[in-house]
């Protein structure tokens, strides 16, 4: 931005997430458990829009976690060519570092680790065990900064204006996701969150026909559909005075 400024370049910037997903006591819990799992573990969790925050209403918490755990355990990781496997490496050590610390973190603060919770170094150097941590708190690291890797931390929640308070505090706000059966709550919730994308009652949100961006420290500006490309115009006004009398050409 600093280099743009001098000559007031026009700027479009993606700046990452910490994406909420949440899962309200009237959802379809099975469909909310696939949701789930394919926005957080898409990429083995790399990717800018995943699920980074799981927040269950607290009636359906331990039965969704129970299924959420068993899908999880499902998993295969290894090298991506080989037969079977769902889940490959970290883009780099860093990476592993990262989730690890979120881990021990959450740990330290009273969460439980129900899977994984490990590195894989038998696998090679940025491999990580897909992990799901229980109990999870607001004063834990996950709750504000993004993994970038396969930790699914489950944040039970009480009510409707608790949750979206819990998703609301965080300085970006790319995506978020939730799952409910209540039209009403749907656009209430939709239009409460802080985020520039909602996936309501699904886990992938990602289109070429749609505008891809976010608020707050996510950036500014969109990717994809006509508002993608109205980054890269101006728009410009002619205005034609005298038309009295008929133009030539």
């Amino acid at each position: 931005m600093s280099q743009s400024s001098s000559t007031l370049k026009k700027l479009s910037l993606e700046l990452g997430g910490n994406a909420p997903f949440i899962v309200f006591d009237d959802a379809d819990l099975d469909a909310a458990v696939a949701g789930a799992i394919a926005s957080k573990f898409r990429s083995s969790g790399q990717t800018c829009v995943c699920a980074n925050r799981i927040y269950v209403q607290r009636g359906i918490y331990d039965d969704f976690v129970a299924r959420f755990v068993e899908q999880v355990k499902s998993f295969k990781v290894g090298n991506g060519f080989a037969d079977g496997v769902t889940h490959g490496p970290l883009i780099h050590d860093r990476a592993v570092t990262k989730v690890r610390n979120h881990v021990d973190d959450a740990v330290s603060k009273g969460a439980k680790v129900l899977v994984g919770g490990q590195a894989m170094p038998d696998l090679g150097d940025n491999f990580f065990q897909p992990t799901v941590l229980r109990d999870m708190t607001v004063d834990m690291a996950v709750a504000t900064e993004e993994t970038f890797g396969p930790l699914a931390g489950l944040f039970p929640f009480e009510t409707e204006a608790d949750v979206v308070s819990m998703a609301n505090k965080s300085e970006v706000g790319l995506a978020g996701y939730f799952y409910s059966r209540d039209l009403e709550r749907v656009y209430r919730v939709a239009e409460s969150l802080e985020v520039g994308m909602v996936g309501v009652n699904t886990g992938i949100i990602s289109d070429v026909a749609s505008p891809f961006g976010g608020v707050k420290e996510s950036g500014f500006g969109r990717e994809g559909s006509k508002y993608g490309i109205a980054e890269y115009q101006v728009t410009k006004m002619i205005t034609f005075g005298g038309m009295n009398k008929p133009l030539q050409s």
